[in-house]
């Protein structure tokens, strides 16, 4: 980093540090509305797509613009970024990097990746050294447990399916950062961590859980302060279990290609960034408090996200007693492919039913920890994998899985569908892990 990076970095980690600056959310929207309109005057004459699209609008009336998505995006790739990269030279220098497991390629001086590809769809993210100095910055500031600058050094241990450049970029003096591929063998994992021993562990759930299996069976021996859950939703039952092994609690943060969402503060609450983005609420549910965010970005500029809507659920919060106002998250529910569809009785119409009931219809018919995988294939059909401790307690761990959907789709007005039962099939290395997940559309529905 030369100096004009650093002063970028220390800057974004000493803003993100203060999370009480800001003492009302009018503050917080005026301070988002001023910066935003700086952002738009920068990157929209830049972006031929950002100024086709303002064509009839003037800045202020930027909540007016079409929504956009990740098909959108692709199809507009060269036309959106602000920094003259090909979609097609991106692809190849990304999947080179994917082929070789060597991700430290750069493109004009800026760093491409790929999205894990979980909907679907594989995205393309394009992030310059100046984003990855300010990303840097804030990551650290919210994230690090004690203070960069007069605190004790860390050693980060980061489980992802892919390196990159962004993520190297919190090295420091004070920081050691060490980068564990998924698709990598479980024991060279255990024999790294057991040598670095990490002070920080950040990892999806399903590897979380993996590793306290490993500490409960006496294999690892690593002792973190802090421990971050990233890339997959986190389940209350994954949650339980890796807090006991660890005698830790467990973090979040809500980071995507689209950009760093939200994390939890001291207190364990979700907290959005929104001294870095705008989250309009797409309301699925409102008295539920259940939305797919619609986010704007006022720090990218490389790859500009105004109105951007996510294919997440997301369950609103109550304020945090932390002091931040920041906008707060109960829970990231999933994606909107892990909504369940139910056909009324009544009338034959359709009903959204939501993962975190699915999921627990299946965990509270048993005692013990268990894999798990509900698919939705139709309106009328339902399989579930299980994994067993014992498979002597199947036939009794499935009639009351039964008997709880039974209940559900009984509480909820709608057609039992055929459930049918089969082992559980571990996902390929590397995949993020999703227990619930619809197989099918209906015209009009939930995308």
């Amino acid at each position: 980093m030369n100096l004009k990076f650093i002063y970028l970095f220390l800057k974004e980690y000493n803003h993100a540090r203060k999370v009480n600056r800001f003492t009302s959310l009018e503050q917080i929207q005026q301070y988002q509305e001023e910066k935003l309109q700086a952002h738009l005057s920068h990157v929209v004459p830049l972006s031929r797509f950002y100024q086709k699209r303002f064509e009839s609008y003037s800045f202020s009336e930027w909540r007016k613009l079409p929504v956009m998505d990740k098909s959108i995006m692709m199809e507009s790739f060269d036309d959106l970024n602000t920094v003259g990269i090909k979609k097609k030279e991106a692809f190849e220098i990304a999947l080179a990097s994917e082929e070789s497991r060597d991700f430290s390629s750069t493109l004009k001086n800026v760093t491409v990746g790929l999205s894990s590809g979980t909907s679907g769809n594989r995205g393309l993210f394009l992030v310059s050294q100046e984003e990855q100095a300010r990303w840097a910055g804030n990551i650290l500031g919210k994230v690090y447990p004690t203070s960069l600058l007069f605190g004790k050094k860390q050693t980060i241990a980061f489980f992802l399916r892919a390196n990159s450049n962004l993520y190297n970029s919190v090295n420091n003096p004070k920081v050691a950062f060490h980068f564990f591929d998924l698709l990598e063998e479980i024991e060279h994992h255990i024999e790294r961590l057991n040598r670095y021993q990490p002070t920080i562990l950040i990892a999806p759930s399903s590897m979380l859980r993996i590793l306290a299996h490993e500490k409960k069976e006496g294999r690892l021996s690593i002792q973190p302060i802090k421990i971050v859950s990233v890339a997959e939703a986190l389940n209350s039952e994954d949650k339980m279990e890796i807090e006991e092994v660890f005698n830790q609690k467990v973090h979040q943060v809500y980071q995507c290609t689209e950009g760093f969402l939200a994390y939890t503060c001291s207190h364990g609450t979700l907290h959005v960034n929104e001294d870095l983005v705008v989250i309009e609420k797409e309301y699925l549910d409102k008295e539920n408090g259940k939305f797919v965010p619609i986010i704007t970005d006022f720090t990218r500029t490389s790859q500009p996200i105004i109105r951007y809507r996510l294919n997440d659920v997301l369950t609103e919060g109550e304020s945090c007693s932390c002091g931040s106002h920041f906008m707060t998250l109960k829970q990231i529910d999933g994606r909107c492919d892990d909504l369940f569809y139910g056909k009324k009785v009544e009338n034959g119409e359709i009903r959204i039913l939501f993962a975190d009931f699915i999921r627990r219809a299946i965990i509270s018919a048993s005692d013990v920890s268990l894999e798990y995988k509900v698919r939705q294939l139709s309106l009328n059909d339902m399989t579930v994998e299980l994994q067993l401790a014992d498979e002597r307690e199947r036939e009794q761990v499935e009639m009351k899985i039964e008997t709880n959907f039974h209940a559900f789709f009984k509480e909820m007005d709608c057609v039992l569908p055929t459930i049918s039962f089969s082992t559980y099939q571990a996902p390929p290395k590397g995949t993020k892990i999703r227990r619930v997940e619809r197989c099918f559309q209906i015209e009009g529905g939930i995308t």
